[in-house]
């Protein structure tokens, strides 16, 4: 995160709230001025030769390659691993988004965060199949070759794993970077048949109201899904970002169930049985159900809850020193749009508007930027946002109240970063 010197000027730098928080007009008027923010153009005479006889400039580049791939100075950008097992179950486990080193808010599909439950296998699209039965008229078995000729859909949305952010219960703020806590989430465009086509082409039994989606993993993972949210948005998705789907996403299709839980989004989908009622499969009663503080467990609770997260700068990113900077970071909601981000630099004692990035899309992720002038004294920096219901992200300790000690699931609670005098950013609670 680099520090952004801007010219004075009082009339436009208006503080929005403590801590140094700026109007946004503190870096639109400087660019409208044309003044740089930051240091360049400011190289000396004696610089610039230099600057224009790169060696890269004198000899000719590197060819075509079949397959783009990122730069090698960007070689760091990588997903951080976790495999709570280790190499006993090296397939199980999750690699996390780093968000924190990207901006926009389309996740690179080499970067979009994975959760595998036993290892990605190597399916043939030649070979498999995907047979859509239980109580429709029509029992439907489909290749690959077969769902490619259906009209397709395209959908903006955000994945979220049930377990993202589950560090943040822990009694002590782990102090590891932000993608291993907040990593388990990415957005992207995901193009594919609507699942109500092939529903509707197998014909419901009135009687359905749920379907059981499972996967050709080894773990044959399954989730019971409610059929009105299947016919109202279910995507059987081909593609991701406009290139197939890759194995560990679900080559060669996977379910997207937009705003609800992610391992309702179940790749390598190989089967659909419309049922009568839910159908508590292993992976449903064995875990994802919420412990209560009375004792009970709370079964099928599918949306993800309106979040956010500053990014930058967050765990893992370290402020060279005082001046100007650009918070930013993402929000997101199962139910719909983001309607407001309040950003707070003082330790939550005044809040103040941050600008949302357009387009702004019902359960997608949305960007938010404020201007931030860090005087090199401790900071607390915190995001909190609303989506269009009126829902309102909560504290830690009011998020911890609703639950039994232990429960990881939909952990969406206001994300604290304080900044040391050095640059740092450490983890924090209030």
């Amino acid at each position: 995160m680099s520090s952004r010197e801007l010219p004075q000027h009082p009339e436009r730098d208006e503080r929005v709230a403590g801590g140094g928080l700026l109007h946004r007009r503190a870096f639109l008027a400087a660019a409208a001025s044309g003044a740089a923010i930051g240091r360049i153009g400011e190289a000396s005479a004696a610089e610039a030769p230099a600057a224009l006889s790169a060696p890269w400039m004198v000899a000719p580049g590197a060819s075509f390659r079949p397959y783009g791939i990122p730069s090698k100075h960007e070689e760091g950008v990588q997903r951080g691993i976790g495999k709570p097992y280790g190499d006993l179950a090296s397939g199980t486990g999750a690699s996390m988004t780093p968000l924190h080193r990207l901006q926009g808010t389309i996740t690179p599909n080499g970067l979009h965060f994975e959760r595998h439950h036993n290892g990605v296998p190597d399916i043939d699209p030649k070979q498999h199949r995907l047979l859509v039965h239980g109580m429709v008229a029509r029992p439907l078995v489909f290749t690959v070759d077969d769902l490619l000729r259906y009209p397709m859909v395209s959908r903006l949305c955000f994945i979220e794993c049930g377990g993202n952010s589950l560090q943040m219960t822990a009694k002590e703020p782990p102090q590891i970077l932000s993608s291993m806590i907040h990593g388990r989430v990415a957005c992207a465009e995901w193009t594919g048949i609507k699942l109500s086509v092939l529903l509707d082409e197998a014909g419901i039994d009135p009687r359905g109201k749920w379907i059981l989606a499972e996967g050709a993993d080894a773990a044959a993972m399954s989730r019971s899904i409610p059929l009105d949210k299947v016919m109202e948005e279910a995507i059987l998705a081909l593609y991701q970002n406009g290139e197939r789907v890759r194995p560990e996403q679900g080559y060669p299709m996977r379910l997207v169930v937009p705003g609800w839980i992610g391992n309702l989004n179940v790749k390598w989908v190989r089967r659909i049985k419309v049922t009568e009622t839910p159908t508590y499969t292993k992976d449903e009663t064995s875990r994802y159900t919420e412990l209560m503080p009375d004792g009970r467990a709370r079964q099928f609770q599918y949306v993800q809850e309106v979040k956010s997260l500053i990014t930058q700068p967050s765990r893992g990113l370290t402020l060279p020193g005082a001046g100007r900077y650009e918070v930013s970071g993402l929000a997101w909601s199962g139910e719909g749009r983001i309607a407001r981000v309040e950003v707070s630099a003082d330790g939550g004692r005044s809040w103040a508007d941050a600008a949302l990035q357009e387009p702004v899309l019902a359960k997608c992720f949305t960007r938010f930027r404020i201007p931030w002038e860090w005087d090199g004294a401790p900071a607390t920096v915190q995001s909190r946002a609303t989506d269009e219901k009126g829902n309102v992200q909560p504290t830690r300790d009011a998020w911890l109240a609703q639950y039994a000690p232990g429960q990881p699931y939909h952990y969406n609670a206001i994300q604290i970063w304080r900044i040391q005098p050095g640059g740092e950013v450490m983890n924090a609670y209030a």
